[in-house]
């Protein structure tokens, strides 16, 4: 199989826009149906990339992107529901029915598909958990036989545009006061979106990845306290931050998942309750080196990074 041209749902995301970036520089054509294609027009500046208007949920219209594409990728995953639609069964078993329908009308042979840590139809602690293994197990299995699937289960994933780390230094920097973090033991391998993208690529043209589930780690664990503290200092905020018990911290995601735009929410605290760790890195499998924290996080965050996140939020309140 020689793959030259891939569809990417949720390409215009933090994965989907570094995949697409990895795919450009070799030489890869690259198509993303999005429902905004105006608002990400930086993505077309490798100028093999095409940015179509397509409502992911209208078969026809998935179809149609798909068309002359060779493999497929499904990065699509909420971590959150709102009130606009955006539920887990529909983003994530829904849409990956979708995808899976579009390849076969299609032609498309090749699927990677995005899932968790932890992702487990049946044991899952949350709703999150549960539905992103449910989407994985039926990728795999309505795909066959026409279409091999490759699935990657990544741990919190770190790097420029990042909604993790990112996002803490925003809210340290912003809130006043001691910072109340919940679940403050929860332990996670936070693996760099390079290492992500590469996997993806490498497992792209590859025969012995077909029908395998990938979980991919950093080389280090660390509770969510030790991260939190790790961004305060890299981002020069002398910050106190307590850990609460289970008992605030899921008073603190009842109360703030009733908050705009849920910075932490019940289900998320449900997730907490296992830690994101790899029993088999699949990184190593794939012959890369997993990329640790200190070489990327301390550059993405400074004090003058910092104070411009903080007015950039300052300015959408």
């Amino acid at each position: 199989m020689s793959i030259n041209k891939v569809c990417i749902l949720g390409g215009t995301g933090f994965v989907g826009s570094h995949l697409t970036c990895r795919m450009n520089s070799y030489g890869i054509h690259v198509r993303i149906p999005t429902r905004h294609p105006q608002r990400h027009r930086e993505l077309m500046a490798g100028g093999r990339v095409e940015l179509i208007n397509t409502n992911p949920f209208d078969r026809h219209q998935l179809e149609a992107v798909m068309d002359g594409c060779d493999a497929a990728v499904n990065l699509v995953g909420i971590l959150n529901e709102t009130h606009a639609g955006k539920d887990f069964q529909h983003i994530h078993i829904e849409l990956a029915d979708r995808v899976v329908e579009a390849c076969k009308a299609s032609g498309v042979s090749r699927l990677l598909h995005m899932s968790a840590l932890n992702a487990n139809e049946s044991n899952g602690p949350s709703v999150y958990l549960k539905t992103k293994g449910e989407a994985e197990n039926r990728t795999h299995t309505l795909g066959k036989p026409q279409i091999k699937v490759t699935s990657f289960r990544p741990s919190v994933i770190f790097g420029p545009g990042d909604s993790f780390f990112n996002r803490f230094a925003s809210l340290l920097g912003s809130l006043p006061g001691p910072f109340p973090l919940a679940c403050p033991e929860a332990r996670f391998a936070p693996v760099y979106v390079g290492d992500v993208v590469g996997a993806f690529v490498r497992a792209l043209d590859d025969k012995t990845t077909w029908d395998k589930h990938y979980e991919l780690c950093g080389p280090d664990a660390f509770t969510l306290l030790e991260l939190v503290e790790y961004t305060a200092r890299q981002s020069g905020l002398k910050k106190r931050i307590i850990g609460l018990g289970d008992g605030a911290s899921r008073l603190q995601a009842r109360i703030l998942g009733h908050v705009p735009g849920k910075p932490f929410s019940y289900d998320n605290y449900l997730s907490l309750q296992v830690n994101s760790l790899c029993s088999k890195n699949g990184l190593l499998e794939l012959g890369i080196s997993p990329t640790s924290i200190d070489t990327v996080v301390p550059y993405m965050l400074s004090d003058k990074s910092v104070r411009r996140r903080y007015q950039q939020l300052r300015r959408q309140i």
